[in-house]
């Protein structure tokens, strides 16, 4: 690996979300900030949206992290995180009750579940706990499970919500929510941000921030033609940067340089996607075999020419 070679303590553009690498663009502090914002006015629906890989699951982490810091403080946060909610309306709920350590008494009844959450999150509010439930990837959820969230925007005193759900998705999930009869939720959502791309100048900083944070100390490590073609070719989200990023090192290292020219970048950009240890392992064996069927092709060829004719 090329860790050693860059004067790297960890691998810097690993596409798993990690908060010590946390990058404020522009668009994830506006985005940050509505959410703060809306869970200080209790807020009941938000839907953050953005296309693949344009930070939302990093964003989701943050903001839950900044909810478990105010713990500290005066006020109190009880916080559910929901990340695969392609689930069946009952499933939805007991993952909700069971994030917020909820006891059920009828699992088995959607009517139950409602009601075992409604008596929990009044004693919340009795103690002054404010519940935030945020659900991932929230564009596969069933159409059917869109709408049972509606009866969870019910659950209300008469002052206030007793439930703020953060709904982070991809643009399909403005298309679902598009749905006629998805409508009496869609009313109920009170701020909507979509996330946009990185320019450059940030897909610039953005490269140097994450390889000082995996100990890099010395110069620029990405030039500004490589950070200029990553830029172009990940079209600004940081998913991608991650990735081209991540393959130019590599072709920097293969090549013994020590910093990451726009040569190595396009060779990250003509690289196919990159085989996983399974499949390098196979492909690997059908090298060994194939050498192997060669050269005892080979050794009969040479076999059978010493024999008389």
């Amino acid at each position: 690996m090329y860790l050693a070679h860059f004067g790297l303590e960890c691998a810097p553009f690993s596409i798993t979300p990690d908060t010590r690498f946390t990058y404020s663009s522009r668009s994830h502090r506006d985005a940050l900030n509505i959410l703060l914002m809306t869970t200080d006015s209790g807020e009941g629906f938000v839907k953050i949206t953005g296309e693949v890989g344009s930070g939302k699951t990093m964003l989701c982490r943050r903001f839950l992290g900044r909810l478990q810091a105010a713990n500290q403080g005066k006020r109190r946060f009880r916080t559910a995180y929901i990340p695969n909610p392609s689930l069946s309306p009952r499933a939805l709920l007991m993952a909700v009750a069971m994030e917020l350590k909820v006891r059920v008494g009828n699992p088995d009844s959607e009517l139950g579940l409602l009601d075992s959450l409604n008596r929990a999150l009044l004693r919340f509010a009795a103690r002054g706990e404010q519940v935030v439930v945020c659900l991932d990837e929230a564009q596969a959820m069933p159409l059917e499970t869109l709408e049972s969230l509606r009866l969870l925007s019910n659950l209300e005193t008469e002052q206030r919500k007793l439930m703020q759900v953060v709904l982070f998705g991809q643009r399909e999930l403005d298309a679902q929510l598009a749905r006629e009869n998805l409508r009496q939720l869609r009313s109920r959502i009170s701020f909507q941000y979509r996330l946009g791309t990185f320019s450059l100048a940030e897909t610039i900083a953005y490269l140097q921030h994450r390889v000082t944070v995996a100990g890099y100390s010395g110069g620029l490590l990405f030039g500004e033609e490589a950070a200029r073609a990553i830029h172009q070719g990940a079209r600004g989200l940081p998913r991608r940067i991650n990735i081209l990023a991540h393959k130019s090192l590599l072709a920097a290292y293969g090549q013994g340089a020590q910093t990451v020219t726009g040569r190595h970048v396009k060779a990250a950009l003509r690289d196919g996607p990159r085989l996983t240890p399974l499949q390098l392992a196979i492909a690997w064996m059908t090298r060994l075999t194939h050498a192997w069927r060669v050269r005892r092709l080979e050794l009969a060829t040479q076999t059978n020419e010493g024999l008389p004719t």
